[in-house]
């Protein structure tokens, strides 16, 4: 019997993508606060994952010309990153960026990812001790 880790994980490896990804996002929001004319940016993480499960199922394969070619497309987050409306009135140099919400998005996302990531790792733990009794 052919184990599918697609059924086992479900949308955790792509959630943890999306998620690392956002991180980033994130990370670079805080780094550019005092840019003048820099606007944050966030991923919509509903659609990002949204994506995920039509790529995940065949919805956005590329007809390739040669079976030698790599199968293209675009990784997850695609349209679903977009600027984010600012909570406060602009300063006079452009930047959107509000710190504490940026820093509280990013706490959260890391919380997110970390919850992902030890159901990842009690479901391979759980496998591999499912495939350890099969040989014995």
């Amino acid at each position: 019997m052919a184990i599918s880790f697609d059924k086992a994980f479900g949308v955790h490896p792509h959630a943890m993508l999306i998620r690392s990804q956002r991180a980033e996002l994130l990370a670079t929001n805080i780094a550019n606060a005092d840019t003048p004319g820099y606007k944050a940016k966030d991923i919509d993480f509903a659609s990002a994952l949204k994506a995920a499960k039509s790529h995940q199922q065949g919805g956005n394969n590329m007809v390739t010309t040669n079976p030698n070619h790599i199968a293209g497309g675009s990784r997850y987050v695609g349209n679903s990153e977009m600027f984010r409306s600012p909570n406060q009135a602009d300063t006079g140099d452009g930047n959107s960026v509000d710190i504490q919400v940026e820093r509280n998005l990013y706490t959260k996302n890391s919380l997110e990812y970390q919850a992902s990531l030890q159901f990842m790792s009690s479901k391979i733990k759980g496998l591999k001790k499912a495939l350890g009794s099969q040989g014995a």
